[in-house]
């Protein structure tokens, strides 16, 4: 990317400049980080070691723990590095790659949770159909096309963001390269690119909202129509997880980037970001977990091996 501004590197401001708390925050968000590494790089080890979560919900799962891995490694280990070190700098270059993976794999985790959907609504609703339906070349295909709406929207907000010219401040009133907080910082006039950002993100939002709403509207209809208790329980259980996350994902995100810049406030947005960045992260592996029959049997399998094979080496 050329560099043909003023600046050449952003000083990010963190979230507190307290030196009593740095401490204090790099020790919580080096436990979370440690929890979200765990959490999804174990449920991706699950699902490949237990051969009965090798369909198409578990499939989708995988790649979910793997995004949300990679989307908070490239915003938490730079917070981290800067409260241990108080080295809040990061290079032009440096900011421009951390905001256009964490578009890529934001966007992905965004349309991954609609694909998501749509495996919950052929499952509840056309379960004669499934197999068919829900084919390996049919995941395939869903998840290929997550990763390109992830690398084309974080292109074109890369493009837009870049584009401008930064000449006035290099202080980014934030934690990360955030998009709204670094467009802020350009003396150019960015009223065109705020336009595209709100633009581009509200596509990306609502159209996976709608795919999600309109899945779970025929599922909810589909699970109404149900005469067996344990068939409405079964219906129910398989979309509670999903659901969980979908409300906390798309609640944050539409707060943050579905809004004009001129109804951001940065100390608001910050904390918002640390939800999204850090805490989601973490908790999806958990609540998959602790909502999942299927999780949680493959996880006492795991563990029962483990026992086993440790008693037979001592």
């Amino acid at each position: 990317m050329e560099n043909n501004t003023g600046v050449k590197e952003f000083v990010l401001l963190g979230l507190t400049n307290a030196p009593e708390l740095q401490v204090p925050l790099f020790i919580i968000f080096t436990l979370i980080y440690l929890i979200t590494l765990i959490g999804n790089l174990g449920m991706i080890m699950l699902i490949l070691l237990d051969s009965h979560l090798h369909i198409p919900m578990y499939f989708f799962l995988s790649n979910l723990s793997l995004v949300d891995f990679c989307y908070s490694s490239t915003v938490t280990p730079k917070v981290m590095a800067g409260l241990l070190t108080g080295d809040k700098v990061i290079s032009y270059n440096a900011c421009a790659i951390q905001m256009f993976f964490f578009v890529v794999f934001a966007t992905v985790e965004n349309y991954l949770l609609a694909s998501m959907s749509y495996d919950r609504y052929a499952a509840v609703c056309k379960p004669l159909h499934y197999t068919t339906t829900m084919t390996r070349s049919m995941c395939a295909r869903l998840i290929i096309g997550c990763y390109v709406c992830g690398f084309l929207s974080a292109s074109i907000h890369i493009g837009n963001t870049f584009h401008l010219a930064f000449c006035l401040s290099n202080v980014v009133h934030h934690f990360f390269c955030d998009i709204p907080a670094v467009m802020a910082l350009s003396c150019s006039d960015r009223h065109v690119n705020e336009l595209v950002l709100v633009y581009v993100s509200s596509f990306n939002v609502f159209f996976a909202l709608l795919v999600i709403l309109i899945s779970y509207v025929f599922i909810f209809i589909t699970i109404l129509k149900m005469h067996s208790y344990a068939g409405y329980q079964k219906a129910l259980s398989t979309c509670a997880s999903h659901l969980t996350i979908v409300s906390i994902f798309y609640g944050t995100v539409i707060f943050m980037y579905v809004q004009p810049s001129s109804s951001h406030f940065m100390d608001t947005d910050k904390m918002a970001s640390v939800f999204y960045t850090m805490i989601i992260p973490m908790l999806n592996p958990v609540v998959y977990s602790l909502r999942n029959k299927e999780v949680k049997n493959a996880f006492k399998k795991v563990v029962e091996k483990a026992k086993y094979s440790l008693g037979l080496v001592f």
